[in-house]
C-alpha cells in the first residue's frame, strides 16, 4: 500500500521538484497539492494523505495557520514544515505548537542541489512516529530532543 503524501507550497516549480523526488521513494505516491493553507485544508479532506509537507510561507493561509485546523480534524495525521527560514529554536517551537511534528529547511534543498535529503529524513521519521526538527546546517534543533 502507498504512502500517500499531500504537498503545499506556493511556488509550483518547488511543488514539482517535491513531486519528483517523493515519486522516486518506492510505495510513496502525492495523492495531491496545494498552493496556500486553505487549499491544503480543503486537500486533506479530499485527499486523505498520510502525510502533509507544508510550506510556511505562503500567500491566504501560511503554514502556522493552516496546521492547527488540519490537526483539529486529524490529530494523528503527521505534518512536516519546510521553509526558507532556518529551523530556529523559536520556529520549531511554533511549528510543534501548530501540529507539526517535523521541520526542515528549503535551502538544504537547494544547497543540496535539490537532492531533497532532509525532506526524505524528516518524511521517513514521522513515518516512523518520530519528530524531525533540522536546522538549514543539518543539525538537530532544540525540539528534536523532546519528545511529541
Amino acid at each position: 500500500m502507498s504512502i500517500r503524501i499531500l504537498i503545499t507550497d506556493d511556488d509550483p516549480n518547488i511543488r514539482l521538484l517535491l513531486r519528483r523526488l517523493l515519486e522516486k521513494q518506492q510505495d510513496w505516491q502525492v495523492c495531491g497539492e496545494a498552493s496556500n493553507g486553505i487549499e491544503a485544508i480543503e486537500g486533506v479532506e479530499q485527499f486523505a494523505p498520510d502525510i502533509v509537507v507544508m510550506d510556511l510561507a505562503m500567500p491566504v493561509m501560511n503554514g502556522l495557520q493552516a496546521a492547527p485546523e488540519i490537526m483539529k480534524a486529524h490529530p494523528q495525521l503527521p505534518m512536516l514544515l519546510i521553509s526558507v527560514q532556518e529551523v530556529s529554536k523559536q520556529l520549531a517551537w511554533e511549528a510543534r505548537n501548530a501540529g507539526y511534528r517535523g521541520a526542515v529547511t528549503k535551502s538544504v534543498y537547494y544547497s543540496d542541489k535539490i537532492s531533497g535529503t532532509e525532506v526524505l529524513k524528516g518524511i521517513e521519521a514521522l513515518l516512523r512516529h518520530e519528530v524531525f526538527f533540522y536546522s538549514g546546517d543539518g543539525s538537530p534543533s532544540p525540539a528534536q530532543d523532546q519528545s511529541s
